[in-house]
């Protein structure tokens, strides 16, 4: 699902809402979910998951072509968890699938 597939989805299931409403919600929500990570916040929603910052130490690394060590920088970077309930039905649903497409023989 991409941005603009959220953004029409939210416009078919709110029919108080235009298409620019629609996207100024989304754009507000991912902004401040972006802000929040940045200033180093974890975000919890329940049901879904949390989003937090993870630090990746220090390395040395290697460049493919020349075969010379390279050191890597830390870095921080976002990480997702999906919560208990997400995992159950994405689980769950995949099992469906599954089932629906095994050849019957």
């Amino acid at each position: 699902m991409t941005r603009s597939d959220l953004v029409e989805e939210l416009a078919a299931r709110f029919g108080q809402l235009t298409h620019r409403d629609a996207e100024f919600a989304v754009k507000t929500l991912l902004d401040a979910m972006s802000d929040a990570l940045v200033r180093g916040h974890r975000i919890e929603l329940r049901g879904f998951g949390s989003f937090s910052i993870n630090r990746r130490p220090p390395r040395m690394g290697r460049n493919p072509r020349s075969g010379e060590s390279v050191a890597i920088p830390e870095k921080r970077v976002p990480h997702f968890k999906p919560g208990k309930a997400l995992r159950e039905a994405v689980d769950a649903r995949t099992k469906e699938l599954l089932v629906g497409s095994e050849p019957k023989g």
